[in-house]
Parts: C-alpha cells; structure tokens; sequence
C-alpha cells in the first residue's frame, strides 16, 4: 500500500530541510578544523611520518617508547597532574571569596572587580608580571623576604628545580580565581533565602546551614569550576612557556609544551601525535570522574539537622 504523504510531514521535511541548510556552513567548518583534524591525528599516532618523507605503519611503536623509555613523558604527565590537583585549592579560595562578597559588607562590589581584573589578562601579560615578582635581583617576592629578615640572599623561584612548579602554579591559581569566584557567585545568589531562615527556625548554626544548604546547591557551580580546572590544567601552555619554557631541565614541563617541543621543535609530529591521543584520554577520564563525583544527586538539599 503506498505510503501518504500528510501537508504536515511535506511542511516538516522543509522545515528540516532549511534548518540543514542554514547549519551547514557551520557543521562544515566543525568538520573541518575539529573533526577532520582530530582523526588525522589519531591515524598520526599510529605511523611513522614527517613532512619530508612518506608514511609507513608504525603500529604502536610510539606508545611503546612513550609508556617504557621516555622520562621526559612521564615528567611532564606528573606535572600535569600536580598542576590539575592544585585546582581545588583555588576554588576553595575562590568560594571563601565569594562568600565574603555575598555577604553584607561595604564596598563589596569593589572586592569582586578587584578578584575578577585578573582573569581577562592576557596569559602571557600574566606570565611577565609573575616573572617580574619572582626575580631574583628586583623581584617584589625576594625584597620582602629581604627585608622581613626571612632570608639574607636572593632566592630564584623559576630556576629552582623544587620551587619553579609551585611557582608557576600560584601564578595560574591567581589568573583564574576572579572566574571562579564569578561562577561560585552566582550560585550562591541563586539559592533561595527562605531556606536559609527555614534553617535558622529550626536552630541551624552557620556551618550546619553552609554544609546542608549551600554546599549541596553549588554542586553544580563547583562541577563546572572543576572542569574548568581540567581544561586549564591541559591548555597552560602560553603561562608556563613565557614564565620557564618547561625548565630548568624538565621541572615544569607540562605534557602541552611537551607536545610543542616535540611537534615544532623537533618536528616529530608523529609522536606528537600520540602524546596528544594520550592527553586527550586523560583529559576525558578525568572529565568523567569529576562528573561522577559531581553528578547524580547535583542540587539535592539535606535539611535534616
């Protein structure tokens, strides 16, 4: 029996019809400049290949020097993990800042433009104004520890193989607090007061409301600072190249400028590749674990005291 055609599917096969038309120029240039590349790169990860001279199948080759012989990897994926752990820290900054800001006390609005200029700087501005704090001969940091008496010569914190990670960690935990403390904002201003009197009649404390109340409503806020963190914690790049460029020896060296150093440095685009296949499996395990610790029972309330 033939199939027919109503005027409503004809009008909804032309509606999906002009919706494709109008998102195509953007799904072709998705295609091009994400997708497109990132399957050459996993098919790079796979070969042995430079601009010079033809592919040849690799195998897992690469994968196998990257994970047994190469220290350089394993430094650099460390360091990455150091950097992304030290997130947290700043967020549990970010959060006490926005509690104060919520709160009733004069010239807040002032505290919060001063905790949010940092963010839209420029990395690399960020990265020279670090670099100035931290010098050793007129460095801000060294002068008062000078004349505080803490220490009689000056201290290199960038070129200290102990100390130039942590550097550059307070240095990225500074640029990014004023975001979180935005996001962290205004999830505390989306809960509704009247839970909070509610508590207060039934003889709830501060910490009792903050650990029942508020904590449980900004889930979702914090879920988002934590994947923010993650992605920061991949894409550093501009802040630790202009502060160390990875030094000294390999002390900062982020599997992000790993993969510079290797793709235009040395031009081995195909390890590099692979090194990008490995960052990006991390940074999805990653993703996904803060989303189980995050998700599930996101803005639940538990007003039971």
């Amino acid at each position: 029996m033939p199939k027919i055609f109503t005027p409503f599917s004809l009008r909804r096969k032309r509606e999906l019809l002009l919706i494709g038309f109008f998102l195509s120029p953007s799904l072709l240039v998705l295609f091009v400049y994400r997708i497109l590349p990132l399957f050459w790169n996993f098919v790079l990860s796979f070969l042995y290949w430079a601009p010079a001279r033809p592919a040849k199948f690799a195998g897992l080759a690469h994968y196998e020097e990257m994970f047994f012989y190469d220290e350089v990897f394993r430094e650099a994926l460390f360091n990455t993990v150091v950097y992304m752990g030290s997130m947290p820290l700043a967020i549990a900054v970010a959060l006490l800042i926005a509690l104060a800001v919520n709160s009733q006390i004069r010239g807040r609005n002032i505290y919060r433009t001063i905790t949010f200029l940092s963010y839209p700087m420029m990395p690399v501005a960020v990265a020279i104004i670090w670099q100035w704090l931290y010098n050793e001969k007129v460095g801000l940091f060294n002068y008062l520890l000078r004349v505080t008496g803490i220490i009689s010569h000056s201290f290199s914190f960038l070129e200290s193989v102990t100390f130039s990670l942590p550097s550059v960690i307070v240095a990225g935990m500074w640029q990014i607090l004023g975001f979180y403390m935005i996001i962290l904002l205004t999830g505390l201003q989306s809960i509704p007061q009247s839970l909070y009197e509610a508590a207060a009649i039934d003889g709830a404390g501060g910490l009792q409301k903050f650990f029942h109340i508020t904590l449980p409503l900004l889930r979702p806020s914090i879920f988002l600072c934590m994947v923010i963190a993650v992605i920061s914690s991949f894409t550093s790049f501009d802040l630790v190249y202009v502060m160390t460029g990875g030094g000294p020896g390999h002390a900062t060296e982020l599997l992000v400028t790993y993969i510079y150093k290797k793709a235009f440095g040395l031009t081995e685009f195909d390890y590099a590749a692979a090194l990008t296949v490995v960052m990006f499996l991390l940074f999805l395990g990653i993703t996904i674990v803060v989303n189980r610790f995050s998700g599930g029972e996101v803005g639940k309330v538990d007003v039971t005291l």
